[in-house]
């Protein structure tokens, strides 16, 4: 039932019309069924897509199912059946692909020779709107549609279960077949505020970063509380992880947990079985791999720690000062444009920005690494409220 307001029913927003569903698992009937989609054929036709995975226990993000639709039709590409999808390539090099959050599916999709040369998110078009980013909450705020509200149970599915029942794939179609419709709206509206640039600068850095390997042996949480040695045998076995799972397609968690990696560091086993028994989690190591890491350990422990990074200076009250006063006016700044701080400027870049001491605005803006767009708005503001402090 609808909620009252001074009197009057508000109605509910529209259910979505379930769209026809049409699933793919032959490579011979794949081309026809994209070929199906509705569009005008202009190089610009939006068409959702969406990927489903099933690698929780892989190194490398596997897709489990690809969704591609317009509003009424959308085809679900069996991903565990094809290894290669040419014709979906094709398309999405002819039509614009519009995905939200597309950083969780670019890897698994070019992981099927699926590569893009552009793309939509609504995601980044929403952050820089000040709209809400989930995309539920999205579609319903801008076209009134409201989803499934079982969309947790769906995302902790199975999604490499075969054959799919009916309710995961109706699932899986939902969001995707509004997309379009979405991007629509949303580019219209960043157009409307003159955003546009901000966005193209936003998307074009979320991509690049989804490209780039930030996986690092010093984001293992408690690694800093170890000693200079220990940190050295924890690094040495977080690299020969890294090696193992890599190789293998197992998370790096799985093979060796990051609380396992600390343990063993603070207090070396004398030998690969000790190493494989106080290791072992979920999944036995294996006596090859045990034999590996107890390497990493001798060779960890041999290695002299680094010496101290003279630049690398002591974090300050007199910082902690500066950082405050950047934060208030980077938070000032996103009020008065609608914009969650972190999506005007995370304050991670602005503690860069104090510890590297900027002796003007160029120093200072490129130290917290912002973007032309953010330059713009905050680099007066961010040199004043430093020098302040």
């Amino acid at each position: 039932m609808g909620e009252e307001q001074h009197g009057t029913r508000v109605p509910e927003p529209p259910s979505p019309v379930a769209p026809d569903l049409v699933l793919v698992a032959e490579a011979d009937r794949l081309g026809p069924a994209l070929a199906a989609l509705p569009g005008d054929g202009h190089d610009a036709d939006p068409v959702g897509v969406d990927v489903e995975r099933a690698d929780a226990d892989n190194y490398h993000r596997h897709a489990a199912l690809v969704q591609v639709g317009v509003a009424g039709t959308c085809v679900l590409i069996d991903a565990l059946a094809l290894a290669a999808m040419p014709e979906l390539d094709a398309l999405l090099g002819a039509r614009l692909p519009v995905l939200h959050a597309a950083v969780n599916d670019v890897a698994p999709l070019a992981a099927r020779g699926v590569t893009p040369p552009r793309l939509a998110d609504t995601a980044v078009a929403a952050a820089l709107l000040g709209r809400p980013t989930g995309l539920d909450a999205l579609l319903d705020e801008v076209l009134g549609v409201r989803l499934t509200a079982e969309k947790e149970r769906f995302q902790r599915a199975d999604w490499s279960r075969r054959p799919l029942p009916d309710d995961m794939l109706a699932y899986a179609a939902g969001d995707v077949v509004h997309l379009p419709a979405l991007w629509t709206a949303l580019a219209d509206e960043l157009a409307a505020a003159g955003r546009t640039a901000w966005y193209e600068e936003e998307l074009a850095a979320a991509l690049a970063a989804a490209a780039t390997d930030t996986r690092d042996w010093r984001r293992v949480r408690g690694v800093g509380r170890l000693g200079p040695r220990a940190q050295q045998v924890a690094r040495a076995l977080w690299e020969t992880r890294e090696d193992l799972a890599r190789d293998r397609d197992v998370a790096p968690n799985l093979l060796l947990h990051d609380t396992a990696i600390l343990a063993l560091a603070a207090e070396p086993p004398g030998t690969a079985r000790q190493l494989a028994r106080r290791g072992r989690r979920r999944r036995p190591i294996a006596p090859d791999e045990a034999e590996l890491l107890m390497d990493a350990v001798t060779r960890g422990l041999a290695t002299d720690p680094p010496p101290r990074d003279p630049d690398r200076r002591r974090w300050t009250d007199e910082d902690d000062r500066a950082f405050a006063r950047l934060r208030t006016a980077r938070s000032e700044v996103a009020e008065e444009l609608g914009l969650d701080p972190g999506v005007l400027c995370p304050s991670k870049v602005l503690k860069d920005a104090v510890r590297a001491d900027p002796a003007d605005e160029a120093a200072l803006c490129a130290a917290a690494g912002l973007r032309p767009w953010q330059r713009t708005l905050l680099g007066p503001t961010l040199w004043d409220a430093y020098r302040e402090a």
